[in-house]
């Protein structure tokens, strides 16, 4: 091990090893979570896992060779999560968005961007892709709010703003609603954001005024899996999560 590494925690050998058996069987994957997201904002934090985003089709492969390794492995949600584990460490595999809004596919490779993590070259997820999965992360016990604004203050000259807003498509106000606090957190910062998208949603929110939508329908789950609970049980209000999500505009 290269001297520069040899002061590597017990979860990064670990995390390491598990970078290298991929690539060592040619088996696509992205690096995302802190690991990606401090060499795009600067920030530093220890990462407490390592979050690997794959295709749905390459998970079960995934997993496999994590196994063969020895690791504990296993399916922990069918629809976006899978997870190997070692000691107390363990290795996020992701296919998808837990709130079913979508799925890893071609165009997150074509958009990833090259970095080294840990010693080892590898792609990592992009800025635009980082932004979508967290601005729908609003539990009670994690909001990544903060993220997406350091996306989008250290990154954006780099975003690709035009795919961005296709990404949030008809949860475009999810968008507003970060970039509105965005121009509140950084209020000397307000024209990083593209004069034209504010416009455009400004003028989508302006339509919507007097519309109510669709009835009884409650979005908030999209957001959290636990904090609605009172809308879907006691107020009757349906579950956006079981509305079928329109094919992946994506790719």
């Amino acid at each position: 091990m290269p001297p520069e590494l040899s002061n590597l925690t017990e979860d990064q050998v670990f995390h390491r090893r598990v970078l290298r058996l991929l690539q060592k069987h040619h088996l696509p994957f992205l690096v995302g979570g802190d690991y990606a997201y401090q060499p795009y904002t600067g920030v530093q934090r220890h990462p407490k896992d390592l979050d690997l985003f794959v295709r749905p089709v390459d998970c079960k492969e995934a997993l496999r060779l994590l196994s063969d390794m020895g690791y504990r492995t296993e399916l922990t949600a069918s629809h976006w999560l899978g997870k190997a584990f070692f000691k107390t460490h363990y290795v996020d595999v992701i296919f998808g968005f837990s709130n079913g809004l979508g799925q890893v596919n071609a165009g997150w490779f074509r958009r990833a961007f090259d970095g080294t993590v840990l010693g080892t070259s590898v792609p990592l997820v992009s800025p635009e892709d980082m932004i979508w999965m967290k601005a729908f992360v609003q539990e009670r016990d994690r909001y990544d709010g903060a993220d997406v604004a350091h996306l989008l203050h250290a990154c954006f000259g780099l975003l690709d703003w035009k795919l961005l807003l296709n990404q949030f498509g008809s949860y475009w106000r999810v968008l507003l609603s970060h970039l509105i606090l965005y121009g509140f957190i950084y209020p000397g910062d307000r024209n990083q954001i593209p004069v034209w998208l504010m416009e455009e949603l400004m003028r989508r929110l302006q339509r919507q005024l007097t519309d109510n939508g669709e009835e009884s329908l409650c979005q908030g789950t999209l957001f959290s899996s636990t904090e609605y609970k009172t809308d879907l049980e006691k107020w009757n209000f349906r579950d956006a999560r079981l509305i079928p999500v329109a094919s992946d505009r994506h790719a």
